[in-house]
């Protein structure tokens, strides 16, 4: 089960929405035209034209499993003393005293230029569930960081 913001949802439901109604039809008329052209193991345009149908029957069958197996988060349902999905949350790593801020969301959702963590990082993790003064501990692949929640803001 994953939880992803209305936002995100959203997003994934269109972009499903779009790959079934524009481009599988296209991509189906592609291959039948280049099929049309005759011999199919000396057609190049065929080969290529089935590698882009695999594709988005791939890419389309993966967006089905993830809205079949995700549930749109409620925001006033989670806790707002506590680090928990769609928090945003600045901390102090404690070898450096670089203060961050990211905000906590879901794999799919996860951005990290539009600061935005997995809830399933190393950083995210440690987080979890953690209150502002509380130091998280976060393994990394170059050791263990030490972070001071210093705020915690969600919407």
């Amino acid at each position: 089960m994953e939880y992803l913001s209305k936002q995100k949802y959203d997003e994934i439901a269109a972009e499903l929405k779009h790959l079934i109604e524009d481009v599988y039809p296209k991509v189906t008329e592609e291959l039948a035209e280049a099929s049309a052209q005759g011999d199919r193991s000396d057609n190049a345009g065929y080969r290529e034209a089935r590698r882009t149908q695999g594709k988005t029957i791939s890419r389309i069958r993966f967006l089905q499993k993830v809205l079949e197996h995700s549930r749109v988060i409620d925001p006033d349902a989670l806790p707002k003393d506590r680090v928990c999905l769609l928090s945003r949350v600045e901390f102090t790593n404690l070898s450096n005293n670089t203060r961050m801020k990211f905000e906590i969301v879901s794999p799919h959702e996860m951005d990290l230029e539009a600061g935005k963590i997995s809830l399933k990082s190393p950083i995210g993790a440690a987080l979890m569930g953690k209150k502002v003064g509380e130091i998280a501990e976060a393994r990394v692949p170059s050791g263990t960081l030490r972070l001071r929640i210093e705020s915690i803001e969600l919407d």
